[in-house]
């Protein structure tokens, strides 16, 4: 039987480690979001790039877009905030953390900006962009289109709706 609107394999953030097989209960294949702030994003050489500050929802599609990371700063104070496509991460269960697959020197070059200063990330150049940068597929991409269809469920109904007020015409 096939669903609609099974996700891609790969289009969201994978999950390794003895807990990904194992757990009881949620988790670590769903598990509420508020469970994984301030978890350490490590590099793939090992060294502590931040830690999860953020889970950025597209509300459009349901689909999980970012991970805003937070790095530097004191007791949040000064933090430089890193928008990290969340299909770039792994969730190393073992570990209790998520692995990005750059280098730290790739995380320090990265764009980033801060508390007061967000991007407009349903800006789809600024995200293409920033999908690039960490060698991710946009999570609007051609693989995860095939999983969504119904992207404009307005336009489905086409002229059934009178002045963009949501009301059905008689």
């Amino acid at each position: 039987m096939t669903m609609l609107n099974q996700p891609a394999s790969d289009t969201g953030a994978r999950a390794i480690g003895k807990g990904a097989a194992t757990t009881a209960g949620p988790g670590p294949e769903v598990m509420a979001a508020a469970t994984l702030d301030g978890n350490k994003v490590l590099c793939a050489d090992g060294e502590t790039a931040g830690k999860v500050k953020d889970i950025m929802l597209d509300v459009r599609t349901g689909r999980i877009a970012y991970v805003v990371m937070s790095s530097g700063g004191l007791l949040g104070i000064g933090d430089k905030l890193f928008a990290i496509p969340w299909n770039a991460l792994t969730l190393d269960t073992g570990r209790a953390c998520f692995v990005l697959n750059v280098a730290a020197q790739h995380i320090k070059d990265a764009p980033g900006f801060d508390q007061d200063h967000w991007p407009s990330m349903a800006d789809r150049g600024w995200a293409a962009s920033l999908h690039d940068y960490y060698g991710s597929e946009p999570y609007w991409g051609a693989r995860a289109a095939l999983h969504d269809p119904f992207p404009d469920p307005l336009a489905e109904m086409g002229d059934a709706l009178e002045g963009g007020r949501g009301e059905l015409r008689r």
